[in-house]
């Protein structure tokens, strides 16, 4: 994209029931890599991120706890959900809760608007509710129990009876959007991706839509209905305005001019609130879809879905407590194809780590400015004449460079990485052949040594503003050992579009020595 244009990216808004783990953590950072890749490149970026308060489930969670809906939420957020931006060092422009002022207010506005356009009316409305996933559920996620809850029906995802609930509800008249929202699928193919979400959203609407329920009566720790105050908007149905109301929407018309519509990052299991009911809510309302949806697969432990009811949720502290955050952002962004399920597991991130990051990255960054602190006093030395090889790598930088803005640009972070890595693989290649212990021992090689050297503090030059949004804490180490000023806020204003020039860095600043990016660890969780 052209630099200097919006660029606004959504996690979803996480609802804050139990602690977070590391599904959680793999969505987050993989929008604030998007954001700081845009942010550097330029693009006018906002990241936002949140949480999702209200509901029955977190109400029936406050009594069991003995104090108020709103006491609870406020714990649960400050105790777990703020930290974890700070554990994976996420570096979001917001952070919108739909307990605040500026959310419910401007809630209210927006289906006010709905309701007077007559695109909500009121009927009944029976059907099975699962309090887990505060929704009700479709035939395809009913299954029946088993064990203590055989003969009963019971969510497919959280293996737990439902209720069969009947009530007076508010419906939002989604089925007059079908025609509309195949039309937006044909015309703007990338609006969901990947192809496999695009396809099933495709294949869920070609089927019909009914009218959507958005209101409940039987309790009241929600956003009152503002024409029928003793009803409470659907907590899902909430929960996808805070795109609009975080950025200024009945607030602020110039900040929500600049920065909507948005792309929204989610987990494949909320696809549908994301890429049929939402863009369906907002045509009504007489607003821009989202620019688009982008669905992530699920992070698997010993081949299931992360589940708290199950042990099989793994918080990131496990991990960034035994090998960091970048350790953390690097594993999960390069080891999984994003849009796709992948599995976890200790072994494989212990074995990442070694090869690619400890033997691979860190060991080029420690060698490197190493050899110029022994051969030259610790002074990046001035290039001579290149030769055909060194060229190529300078042809191969700038190649990577490209073929990562472009990957980023389709939302495949890991190809991103993937085309990055080519450089650290192609400078470890190229010291082996050069041997620049064996060039010092001959005065007559001095020129060629420091174009050896010269080639690979460059290379590392590149590295450190092209894995910046993905590893910020090493790269900014990288960055101070290779000379450069001002640490990590002058690595992050590199304009990262431009970080495959050749000749960036200066000849003649001095190095500093380097302790070791990824420290050997002997022992893994």
């Amino acid at each position: 994209m052209p630099a200097g244009e919006s660029f606004y990216i959504t996690t979803p808004i996480y609802y804050p029931s139990d602690v977070p783990h590391i599904g959680h953590g793999y969505t987050s950072v993989a929008v604030d890599t998007l954001a700081r890749w845009h942010r550097q490149s330029g693009d006018d970026t906002w990241m936002l991120t949140g949480t999702d308060e209200h509901g029955q489930k977190m109400l029936r969670a406050a009594a069991a706890n003995g104090v108020t809906p709103q006491e609870w939420v406020d714990k649960l957020v400050s105790e777990s959900w703020f930290p974890l931006l700070t554990t994976l060092d996420v570096a979001n422009d917001d952070f919108i809760r739909t307990t605040q002022e500026r959310h419910e207010t401007n809630v209210q506005v927006f289906f006010q608007k709905l309701y007077d356009a007559g695109y909500i009316y009121a009927g009944e409305y029976e059907a099975l509710y699962c309090v887990g996933c505060e929704e009700f559920k479709p035939e395809s996620e009913i299954v029946d129990g088993t064990g203590p809850f055989e003969g009963l029906k019971v969510c497919a995802i959280h293996s737990k009876p439902l209720e069969l609930l009947q009530e007076k509800n508010y419906f939002f008249k989604l089925s007059e959007f079908q025609d509309r929202l195949l039309e937006l699928y044909k015309t703007e193919p990338d609006f969901v991706r990947p192809d496999s979400a695009r396809n099933e959203v495709v294949s869920f609407v070609s089927q019909g839509l009914k009218d959507l329920s958005i209101s409940r009566s039987t309790f009241d720790w929600g956003i009152p209905l503002p024409w029928d105050t003793s009803h409470v908007i659907y907590v899902w149905v909430d929960a996808l305005l805070n795109y609009v109301t975080a950025v200024g929407y009945g607030s602020d018309e110039a900040a929500f001019e600049r920065r909507w519509p948005a792309y929204h990052v989610v987990g494949k299991d909320i696809l549908r609130f994301h890429a049929v009911i939402w863009p369906a809510m907002l045509m009504a309302a007489g607003l821009e879809v989202p620019k688009g949806v982008f669905a992530h697969g699920w992070l698997l432990v010993g081949g299931e879905k992360m589940s708290k009811s199950k042990l099989t949720g793994i918080a990131p502290t496990e991990i960034t407590d035994v090998f960091g955050s970048d350790a953390y952002r690097f594993y999960f962004l390069s080891a999984i194809a994003f849009g796709q399920d992948g599995s976890f597991s200790w072994e494989d991130l212990s074995a990442r780590y070694q090869a690619e990051l400890a033997n691979g990255f860190g060991n080029l960054a420690s060698r490197t400015i190493a050899m110029i602190e022994r051969y030259f006093d610790g002074v990046v030395p001035a290039a001579g004449e290149y030769s055909a090889q060194d060229l190529a790598i300078q042809e191969l930088v700038a190649k990577a460079a490209a073929d990562a803005d472009a990957a980023v640009e389709r939302f495949r972070i890991d190809e991103a990485i993937a085309d990055v890595w080519t450089i650290v693989d192609a400078l470890n290649g190229y010291i082996t052949e050069n041997e620049p212990w064996a060039l010092a021992k001959d005065e007559e090689q001095r020129e060629r040594l420091g174009t050896v050297l010269y080639t690979c503090a460059e290379g590392l030059r590149a590295l450190a503003v092209l894995l910046s949004p993905v590893m910020p804490q090493s790269t900014a180490k990288l960055w101070d050992a290779l000379g450069a000023e001002g640490g990590l806020g002058a690595l992050t204003a590199q304009p990262l579009r431009d970080a495959g020039r050749w000749g960036l860095l200066p000849a003649g600043i001095s190095v500093h020595t380097l302790a070791p990016l990824f420290p050997r660890i002997e022992a893994t969780a």
